[in-house]
C-alpha cells in the first residue's frame, strides 16, 4: 500500500552526546573526514547504509547502540573533541581575515543549484557540483559568503535505465524536514516568509529554508506551502523540471525573492547587507532588478541605480553556446514586470536589459544572459579558453571593439579537495607525509613508495569495482521485479584492469559515444587477453533531450553484449554518492566534447585529485594544464570537411592513445608488480597538478580579482548618497546622446621612409569632430600591430593621443598627436579610434561606444 503522506521523524539523541547532533547539524561534515570516522563508529554498515548522511543515520540507528555511547566516555571524549573542533573552525580567523582593509563584509552568491552533498539532492550537474565546492572553499578560506537558491522539492530527476537501454525519469519527493535544513524564523518563532506579484493581481510567497555550509549560510525558497495557490506551490516543484513561464517564475524568484530573504536574513544575524552580488549564470539576474527597485525608493532614477547596483556585480557565464542561455518571451517578462513584482520599476527601463544585440525589440527574445552581463560591471567564464569563447560570442554587446577587448575575464574553476579526495588517500597522506591536506603535500617525497601508492590506488579501483557490483544488481532487481541478478554481474569489472571513468551530463556535445565510432576496434581494446581494458560510465541526459537519451541507449545495447558486458558498464543514477567512488578508482579519466564546447569540465580535475591521469580533447581547464606528466592529449581535427569525418579522426586518436601508449604504460611492471613509469605520472599529478585544481585558489583569485575591486568600486558609486552615480548616469546618456557626432575625420603620418625598419617612428596626427562633447570626455587612441591577409589587426597595442591645442576652422573639432616606435618586423597596421574616458569606467569598451578612422 502507499502512504498518503509521508514525513521524517527525528531521532531522539541522548543528551550526553548532543554533541552529534550538533555536528549533524553542520554540512562541514560532508567534507570533514574525522567527523564522518566519528558517525561512522557507532555502526559502520549503518553509515554506509545511509549512504554517510548524519540526519537519516541517526534516525536508523538502535537506540540501544546510542545509549551504550552515551555511557561510553571515551566516545564521548572523541565527540566532544570533534565538537569543539568545528566551532573553533567556525570563529577562528582564517586566510581572508588576514586580508588588509578594502575586503568586503559580506558577498551574496546566487545560483539556481547547489551541490553540497548527496543527502541534499538540489544539483543537476557541474554547475551545482561548482557551486557546492565554491561554499566549501570559501568557508575554508574565511571568506564572509551567505549563498542564495531554490529549495526543489523533488530536486532533480532520478534516472533508471529501461532493459532496452532507454532512460527512464522518477521524480521522488524529498521531505525537508528530514534533510540537513531548518527554517528561517524571526525572534517571536514566525517563519520568514518573502512575497512577490504576480499577474492576476495574486502574490507568490516562499518560506526560506537555511542550510550550515561550515561558515558559510545556504538560504533555499520553498514555495511549497499553504498560502499559495495549488499552481504556485508547484513553482519549485523540480530542478530544471519546466519550461516557459514555470521556468521564468522560478528564475523570478530566485533573483527578486533571494535579494529579499537576504535582507530579512541580515536583519535577523545582525550581519551587514552584502558589498557584492555575484551570479552563478544568468537565472538568477532578476536580483538587479530588485536591487535597482530598493534603490529607486530612496529616491534614484533607474539609470542612477543601474550605476549603483552593476558596480558590486559580478556575473559568471557557464555556457559556451547560445542555446546554453535562458531566452524568454518578451511579452511574458513584460506581463510580470507590469504586475507591481518590482515597485518603482518601469518595465519600458527593465526590458531593453534582456534585449538581444541587434534584434528589432519586437522580435528579441528576453535574453538572461544579456541582462546579467549589462547588470554586472565585472563578467568572467571558467577557464582560459572559455574566457576567449565568451569573449567572442557576447563581442555584440561590445560592437566596434575586438574580442579581446570585450570586458569579460577568466577565472579556471576549481574542486574542493577535502570533499573529492578518497579518505584512503587521506590517510597515507597522515601515515607518511604527516599532513591531512592532499592538495599540497609532497607526493614526490621517498617518505611514500611507489609500491603504498599503487597498493592505495589498486584499493580504490576495487572500491569501485564492488560499488559498480551492488548498483548493477539493484538495478536488475528494479527492471526485473525484485528477481536476483545473474551471475555475471558479481563478475562486472575486475580491480586489477585499467580502468577508464567518464561520467558527465549528455547533451551532444560532449560526445558520450564517440568511442562507439569503430566498435569492434573497442571491443578488441576491451578484450584483449594481455593489456585489457575497462569503461565505467555514467551520466543524465535532460527528460527532454531525446537525442542524448538515444546516445545513452545505443552505449547501453553496446555494453550489453555478452563478451563485453563485463569490461564495460553504464552505472544509472549519476550523482555526488557515486562520484565518491567512481573518481578515485578510475586510472584514467577521459573527456571528449567537441572544442571549444566545454567551458571547464571540472570532472577530470576531481579525478587528477585522486591520482588518475587524464585523456582529453584540448578544451576547457586542460587546455591550460595539459602535460605528459599529468595524461595525454587527444588531438583535434579542427580542419576536417565535416561532424562525421572528424569524429572518425578524432576517435582512431583516441584508440590509438589507449592501445600503444596507456595500456603500455599501465602494464609494464617492476619486479614487484608495480608500474614504476605510470607511479611517476601519478605523484607528478597529485604534487604538481593537483594543487592549480582547487577550489581555495578558484575562490582565492574570485576574492583578490573580483569581489575586492566590486567592492571597492561599489562603495566609491554609492558613497555620499550615490553622488557619482548621479553623476555617471548623467554623463553616460550625455555621451550616448552625443555619440553619433562623434568621428575621426582625418588621419596625417609621418617620419617613416620608403621602406620602413624595425626602431622608426610613427608620427600621427588625427583630426576628430567631438560634436558637443569635452575632450575630457573621451580618449584619442592609436590601435597598431601585426596586420595580415584579413585586414585585421592581431595582437594589438593601444596608444594615447594627445591634444595638440592648434586650433582649427571647426570648433567642434580637435587635433591629438602622437609617436608610436616599430619594434617588429613584419606586416603592421594601425588605425584611430575615438572612445568614452570617464574616471568610474572600469574599461574604455564598458559602453560599447567607439569611432573609429575609415
Amino acid at each position: 500500500m502507499k502512504p498518503i503522506r509521508k514525513f521524517t521523524v527525528r531521532a531522539v539523541v541522548p543528551p550526553q552526546l548532543s554533541a552529534l547532533e550538533e555536528l549533524a547539524a553542520n554540512l562541514r561534515w560532508s567534507w570533514h573526514e574525522p567527523t564522518r570516522r566519528l558517525f561512522e563508529h557507532i555502526d559502520p554498515v549503518g553509515w554506509r547504509r545511509s549512504e554517510r548522511d548524519p540526519i537519516a543515520f541517526l534516525g536508523d540507528v538502535d537506540p540501544r547502540r546510542l545509549d551504550e555511547l552515551a555511557n561510553d566516555e571515551g566516545y564521548l571524549g572523541w565527540a566532544e573533541r570533534e565538537r569543539d573542533a568545528l566551532r573553533a573552525y567556525l570563529g577562528e580567523p582564517r586566510w581572508y581575515q588576514s586580508l588588509a582593509l578594502g575586503t568586503p563584509k559580506t558577498i551574496a552568491y546566487f545560483s539556481p543549484e547547489f551541490g553540497i552533498t548527496a543527502a541534499l539532492p538540489q544539483y543537476s550537474g557541474g554547475l551545482g557540483i561548482l557551486a557546492g565546492d565554491h561554499l566549501k572553499a570559501a568557508s575554508d578560506l574565511g571568506v564572509p559568503l551567505v549563498a542564495v537558491g531554490l529549495f526543489y522539492k523533488a530536486g532533480y530527476f532520478s534516472q533508471a535505465i529501461a532493459p532496452d537501454g532507454w532512460q527512464q525519469e522518477r521524480y521522488p519527493a524529498l521531505d525537508p524536514d528530514g534533510l540537513p535544513l531548518s527554517v528561517l524564523r524571526r525572534a517571536d518563532g514566525t517563519p520568514v516568509q518573502v512575497t512577490l506579484a504576480v499577474p492576476g493581481d495574486r502574490s507568490l510567497h516562499a518560506r526560506v529554508w537555511q542550510a550550515a555550509v561550515g561558515r558559510v549560510t545556504l538560504l533555499l525558497l520553498d514555495t511549497d506551502i499553504p498560502a499559495n495557490d495549488d499552481d504556485l506551490r508547484q513553482v519549485t516543484d523540480r530542478l530544471y523540471g519546466g519550461g516557459g513561464e514555470h521556468r521564468l517564475q522560478q528564475e523570478l524568484l530566485l533573483g527578486i525573492g533571494g535579494v529579499r530573504a537576504l535582507r530579512a536574513w541580515s536583519e535577523l544575524v545582525a550581519r551587514p547587507l552584502p558589498d557584492v552580488f555575484h551570479m552563478n549564470e544568468g537565472h538568477a539576474g532578476f536580483l538587479g532588478l530588485e536591487r535597482i527597485s530598493a534603490c529607486i525608493g530612496e529616491g534614484l532614477t533607474f539609470a542612477e541605480a543601474l550605476q549603483v547596483v552593476r558596480a558590486g556585480t559580478v556575473f559568471t557565464t557557464h555556457t559556451p553556446v547560445p542555446a546554453g542561455i535562458d531566452r524568454f518571451d518578451r511579452a511574458l517578462v513584460a506581463q510580470y514586470l507590469e504586475s507591481g513584482l518590482l515597485p518603482g520599476v518601469d518595465p519600458a527601463d527593465a526590458l531593453p536589459l534582456g534585449l538581444e544585440p541587434g534584434v528589432h525589440p519586437d522580435e528579441s527574445a528576453f535574453n538572461m544572459a544579456m541582462m546579467g552581463l549589462r547588470l554586472a560591471q565585472h563578467a568572467n567564464g571558467v577557464s582560459k579558453l572559455h574566457g576567449e569563447v565568451s569573449r567572442s560570442m557576447f563581442a555584440s554587446l561590445w560592437p566596434g571593439f575586438d574580442a579581446d577587448e570585450v570586458p569579460i575575464t577568466s577565472i579556471t574553476n576549481g574542486v574542493h579537495a577535502p570533499t573529492w579526495t578518497d579518505p584512503a588517500l587521506l590517510e597515507l597522506a597522515e601515515e607518511r607525509l604527516g599532513t591531512g591536506d592532499t592538495e599540497h603535500a609532497d607526493w614526490l617525497s621517498p617518505a611514500v613508495s611507489d609500491a603504498e601508492l599503487w597498493s592505495v590506488k589498486r584499493g580504490m579501483r576495487l572500491q569501485l569495482v564492488e560499488d559498480a557490483r551492488r548498483r548493477l544488481a539493484a538495478a536488475w532487481a528494479d527492471q526485473h521485479a525484485g528477481a536476483v541478478a545473474p551471475d555475471w554481474v558479481r563478475r562486472v569489472l575486475d580491480p586489477d584492469v585499467l580502468t577508464i571513468g567518464f561520467a558527465r551530463r549528455v547533451p551532444t556535445y560532449k560526445r558520450l559515444t564517440l568511442m562507439l565510432q569503430d566498435p569492434e576496434r573497442l571491443a578488441a581494446i576491451l578484450t584483449n587477453p594481455d593489456r585489457p581494458v575497462q569503461f565505467v560510465i555514467a551520466g543524465k541526459a535532460h527528460p527532454a533531450d531525446e537525442e542524448g537519451k538515444r546516445l545513452i541507449q545505443r552505449l547501453v545495447q553496446f555494453a550489453q553484449r555478452p563478451e563485453l558486458r563485463e569490461r564495460i558498464v553504464f552505472l544509472p543514477d549519476y550523482d555526488m554518492g557515486m562520484a565518491e567512488t567512481l573518481y578515485p578508482g578510475c586510472d584514467v579519466w577521459m573527456n571528449n566534447p567537441l572544442r571549444p564546447l566545454e567551458a571547464c569540465g571540472t570532472s577530470g580535475m576531481k579525478a587528477a585529485m585522486n591520482g588518475a591521469l587524464n585523456l582529453s580533447i584540448l578544451d576547457g581547464w586542460w587546455a591550460e594544464y595539459a602535460a605528459d606528466d599529468h595524461g595525454w592529449v587527444i588531438p583535434t581535427a579542427d580542419a576536417a570537411p565535416d561532424a562525421s569525418e572528424r569524429d572518425r579522426i578524432e576517435a582512431s586518436a583516441l584508440y590509438d592513445l589507449i592501445e600503444h601508449r596507456i595500456t603500455r604504460l599501465f602494464y609494464d611492471r617492476d619486479h614487484d608488480g608495480v608500474p614504476t613509469e605510470w607511479m611517476t605520472r601519478v605523484r607528478r599529478t597529485l604534487t604538481h597538478l593537483a594543487p592549480e585544481l582547487g577550489a581555495d585558489r578558484m575562490v582565492r583569485e574570485y576574492v583578490e580579482r573580483l569581489y575586492r575591486p566590486a567592492a571597492e568600486h561599489a562603495e566609491l558609486v554609492a558613497a555620499n548618497g550615490a553622488k557619482r552615480a548621479r553623476e555617471l548616469a548623467e554623463w553616460v546618456a550625455g555621451v550616448r546622446a552625443a555619440w553619433e557626432g562623434v568621428q575621426v575625420s582625418h588621419v596625417e603620418s609621418g617620419g617613416l621612409d620608403s621602406t620602413p625598419h624595425v626602431g622608426d617612428q610613427l608620427h600621427l596626427r588625427a583630426h576628430v569632430a567631438l560634436g558637443w562633447l569635452s575632450p575630457d570626455d573621451v580618449s584619442v587612441e592609436v590601435v597598431f600591430g601585426h596586420s595580415h591577409g584579413d585586414d585585421r589587426i592581431d595582437d594589438a597595442r593601444v596608444a594615447v593621443l594627445d591634444p595638440d591645442g592648434e586650433s582649427t576652422t571647426d570648433a567642434a573639432t580637435r587635433v591629438y598627436v602622437g609617436t608610436i616606435t616599430l619594434d617588429r618586423a613584419g606586416a603592421f597596421g594601425y588605425t584611430v579610434r575615438v572612445v568614452p574616458r570617464h574616471p568610474m569606467l572600469l574599461t574604455t569598451a564598458e559602453l560599447g561606444l567607439v569611432a573609429a578612422a575609415s
